[in-house]
């Protein structure tokens, strides 16, 4: 096992995730949802290489096998490519997203192409995400991942304390909280309390939605994105019709070996 700090070049920054390349074959869903979550990050990998070269990905949280993860995939296609095991580019295999593929650019960026999942406008939001997120955002809209609420400025992401009980009860769409930023083409920050965790610390899928938004709005292709949890993470986006790249750096935290 891996564990790969994703979306950063600094250890202890990011977002943690663990990758288990599995040589063997899969194990049980009841074996890998307890490595989970004895391992107790927002996200652990695990890959089954397939005739074709591709890797089947699966993610899961401590609490449940996630559909899509953009942080842990990024951790993968590092380890991959940091330890031998492959060769760029990459592709993951994932039966919610189809197929991933991840290019290594000249200044060292993993770049990741996901299917584009840009949010609709939604005129009348559900009172438990009003609630749950206190201040009034200036729109919401949402997509098959979560609800996005748009704010006018920085400051107000980065001050938001929401109410994670009124949240959870959205399940199974998480929160995602955004707005312009000051140094960056916009900020964020990700709730997930009904599938994962309180706040994650940086969410490479939602960019799959919060990119062509801004894109949009900024009337921009390429966007430099911060998602602004504690450890905080920079990612950097290009949208380009039904596709949507996020690519950021990793760095090696821990190798180990499980013992079940």
């Amino acid at each position: 096992m891996y564990q790969v700090d994703a979306f950063t070049n600094q250890t202890f920054k990011g977002n943690a995730a663990a990758v288990v390349p599995l040589l063997e074959g899969w194990l049980s869903d009841a074996q890998m949802q307890a490595i989970a979550l004895e391992n107790n990050l927002s996200e652990t990998a695990f890959l089954v290489r397939e005739a074709d070269g591709a890797f089947h990905i699966r993610w899961f949280s401590p609490m449940t096998e996630i559909d899509f993860c953009g942080h842990a995939t990024l951790a993968s296609a590092f380890v991959l490519l940091e330890q031998g095991l492959a060769a760029a580019p990459l592709t993951f295999r994932a039966a919610a997203v189809g197929d991933i593929q991840v290019h290594r650019q000249d200044d060292g960026l993993l770049e990741m192409n996901f299917p584009n999942r840009a949010p609709e406008r939604v005129n009348h939001p559900p009172a438990e995400l009003l609630q749950g997120l206190g201040e009034a955002p200036q729109a919401v809209l949402r997509n098959r991942q979560a609800w996005f609420a748009v704010y006018e400025h920085e400051g107000q992401v980065r001050q938001l304390a929401p109410d994670l009980a009124a949240l959870k009860a959205l399940a199974p769409l998480d929160v995602v909280v955004t707005a312009p930023g000051v140094e960056h083409d916009f900020v964020s920050r990700y709730f997930w309390p009904a599938n994962g965790g309180d706040e994650d610390p940086v969410t490479g899928s939602i960019h799959a939605g919060l990119a062509p938004y801004w894109s949009e709005r900024l009337g921009k292709t390429r966007l430099w994105a911060h998602q602004a949890s504690r450890r905080g993470g920079e990612l950097y986006c290009r949208v380009e019709g039904e596709r949507v790249h996020v690519a950021g750096h990793a760095v090696l935290y821990l190798q180990g070996s499980i013992q079940i």
